[in-house]
């Protein structure tokens, strides 16, 4: 989405809403007072490592989990007060559906269609287009059980649109999707938000696809929002490119001293130093003449640009990618 087609979460244009909202389990604190706003015709992301709150959110925002606190409203509608009516006007599609494989699409498809009540004839004419968009037209009459995962992803995308939703929950749509499948799910979601104006709330802990289609980002980390904005916005907060060093550990510290004068320390995984390098490029060949001074045997060094994960390591003090881990 340009910036000229971003719109601002304000007043009357204000389609989801959350309010202190709050779930837990017994003691555990899941999703913990967040509030957050989506404009219509917006796509925005929930990023955040597995077990930070975000599938959690989803559920509570359409109607399948009650909140234990705060508020929730679905295109002005409460989510505990309407939830029939919330229902009926926003297509989700989770990261654990459960599609019987034993199914065809076409079954699925116009099951779908009939829970929904909409007209054979209607169903007859949507469900062949549906699957078609999603490039599963020849595997129509295929039991689901004969699917592979990209495809189950994109019959479920395909469910979820059958009663054309003006709001679309997606979440963690590319999870174990190979890069193909991935880049297809990505150019439909654009084209649902292009052409129709589908309001699409994205979760995912995949750095690029928040940062590929959202217009807005919230990253939310153990139950809390930690930042909120457009991705380029968030990113300038960070400021200097990240220099990222790797050594052999026995040079971890004295690299990790001389590093020091160069800027501010920032999370790396192990074996690697990283600070925010002040002054940029121009000061790579006094990085490494300084750690050639030292005596320390540098494998790898490399400058990258400000990033979601730096975002992320900022505020939470430890990197997103290989949270799961």
């Amino acid at each position: 989405m340009s910036g000229s087609d971003k719109l601002t979460s304000t007043g009357a244009n204000i389609v989801i809403e959350a309010s202190g909202l709050v779930r837990k389990y017994g003691e555990i604190v899941a999703v913990d007072g967040i509030d957050l706003s989506v404009a219509r015709g917006e796509v925005f992301g929930f990023l955040g490592p597995n077990g930070a709150g975000k599938s959690t959110t989803v559920r509570m925002l359409t109607t399948l989990l009650r909140p234990t606190g705060g508020s929730a409203r679905i295109d002005g509608l409460d989510v505990v007060e309407f939830a029939p009516a919330v229902r009926r006007i926003i297509g989700v599609a989770l990261q654990d559906a459960s599609i019987d494989p034993l199914m065809t699409g076409n079954e699925l498809m116009r099951l779908q269609a009939v829970l929904h009540g909409i007209p054979r004839s209607e169903a007859k004419r949507r469900c062949p287009e549906l699957l078609a968009r999603v490039g599963l037209t020849g595997a129509a009459d295929r039991r689901v059980a004969t699917y592979s995962g990209g495809m189950r992803r994109r019959l479920d995308l395909a469910i979820s649109l059958v009663h054309e939703p003006s709001i679309l929950f997606l979440d963690e749509p590319s999870a174990g999707l190979d890069p193909t499948s991935r880049l297809a799910l990505w150019e439909e979601v654009r084209r649902l938000n292009r052409e129709l104006g589908t309001t699409v709330f994205l979760t995912t802990q995949y750095l690029e696809e928040a940062d590929e289609l959202a217009a807005r980002i919230a990253i939310i980390d153990r139950g809390c929002l930690v930042r909120e904005g457009s991705p380029e916005d968030l990113k300038a907060t960070v400021g200097s490119p990240t220099l990222r060093v790797d050594i052999d550990p026995v040079f971890f510290e004295a690299t990790r001293q001389v590093l020091t004068g160069f800027g501010p320390q920032r999370p790396a995984m192990e074996g690697r130093v990283a600070v925010g390098l002040e002054g940029g490029a121009a000061r790579v060949t006094e990085v490494v003449r300084a750690l050639d001074d030292a005596g320390i045997s540098v494998s790898h060094l490399e400058l990258d640009a400000p990033s979601l994960d730096d975002v992320f390591a900022e505020a939470t003090g430890r990197r997103l990618e290989g949270a799961e881990e």
